[in-house]
């Protein structure tokens, strides 16, 4: 398809009108007295919410004649902004919509009434970080109080039974406890705190999600191996797929060094025809976290160290959890299902190691991998009379 090309006042024009388009749907949302949105869906019930990413992330501009070509480029760069301030404080989508398309308005307005657009990039960014320094004057450190933790969940779930829960949740785990969200099976909001273990790497492969709306991957007591081998071969991988089916598992977690070629190809298709589910993840580059990984799951690190290979190892290799969580960036590994003993000793000899552990970096990533170790998750179940509730 033959690209079009738009220029100056135009183009512009275009970037904005998308932008619009966004900006119009997300900023109802805004604030404790936000309205909710109905986004229907291609299939399933329609969802209800009050969260300005999730409404961002569902439109779809069609760029269906010339008089919107172009509208797609707005929306996006508005979309970006909003994800990017999701993932790094996990609120704040709508205010962040709202600023980029009046920054985006306004420096139209002055572009065309002919200011150079390089001294507006400079005096954004220098106001930009003024304003970061004020508002770090303003802030108001509520770690570790438990009413004001109450009264901003309060406000942003907009129902006071979730801010109270949340506060609870966040004082049974701390400040660097984990929080996930599935669904419950009864009426009403539950709560539990488990066992869990965090590792900053996340999918090899978006067709790995089974819950597209949250892009994670949730796979319920799976299969789990562990390995420091690059899996690029389908044929080598094969008799392990073959053994964990004869063992009744249809969900595989392989935590690899790395997955693609024929094997990533294969483990996509099975997935898309059902056959067997598996979520791939890349291996963290401290090859002592995938032995804390193993020993949480009761897995053995498939290594060449040893001369293990995929066609040559038993049953025991494989270990499990009662729930394993991945997105882009981040998994989650639930209640593993490992000895105690053997966790206690990787943890003890960790503890040694911090002890005699000579630079700052060291002790720090060592105290990183005690903390994984020893954390916790909570859980928080949602419940509700219907699907849509």
């Amino acid at each position: 398809m033959a690209k079009k090309v738009f220029y100056d006042e135009d183009a512009r024009a275009r970037v904005l009108a998308g932008a619009e388009i966004l900006y119009n749907a997300v900023k109802t949302t805004m604030g404790p007295k936000g309205r909710n949105v109905v986004i229907g869906k291609s299939y399933g019930g329609p969802s209800v919410t009050h969260d300005g990413v999730t409404v961002a992330k569902s439109i779809d501009i069609d760029e269906a004649d010339d008089e919107t070509l172009g509208f797609k480029v707005g929306a996006e760069l508005i979309k970006q902004a909003a994800n990017k301030m999701h993932d790094v404080a996990g609120d704040g989508t709508t205010t962040v919509t709202v600023l980029t398309y009046h920054i985006l308005n306004e420096a139209n307005k002055l572009i065309a009434a002919g200011h150079n657009p390089m001294l507006l990039r400079k005096g954004l960014e220098r106001a930009a970080s003024e304003i970061i320094k004020e508002l770090s004057k303003l802030a108001d450190d509520i770690r570790g109080d438990k009413k004001r933790i109450a009264e901003v969940a309060t406000i942003s779930a907009g129902d006071e039974a979730i801010g109270k829960l949340i506060a609870d949740v966040m004082e049974k785990i701390g400040p660097n406890g984990v929080v996930t969200v599935e669904e419950g099976r009864g009426l009403e909001l539950e709560s539990e705190v488990v066992e869990g273990f965090t590792v900053q790497r996340g999918f090899v492969s978006p067709y790995m999600v089974t819950d597209a709306k949250r892009m994670e991957a949730v796979y319920d007591k799976p299969a789990i191996v562990v390995t420091d081998k690059k899996v690029s071969s389908a044929q080598e991988f094969v008799p392990l797929l073959e053994m964990i089916a004869q063992n009744g598992k249809k969900d595989l977690v392989l935590i690899a060094d790395d997955v693609d070629g024929e094997a990533l190809s294969l483990l996509v298709l099975n997935r898309l025809k059902g056959a067997f589910n598996t979520l791939a993840i890349k291996a963290p580059s401290d090859k002592d976290v995938l032995y804390d990984i193993a020993a949480l799951v009761g897995a053995k690190v498939i290594t060449e160290d040893t001369g293990m290979t995929f066609d040559n190892v038993g049953s025991d290799v494989i270990g499990s959890a009662r729930k394993v969580i991945a997105t882009k960036d981040l998994t989650t590994i639930v209640e593993g299902e490992g000895s105690k003993a053997a966790v206690s000793a990787r943890v003890d000899q960790i503890e040694l190691e911090i002890d005699n552990a000579t630079s700052d970096y060291t002790k720090k990533n060592l105290q990183k991998r005690h903390a994984a170790l020893t954390g916790e998750v909570a859980v928080i179940k949602v419940g509700g009379a219907t699907e849509t509730e």
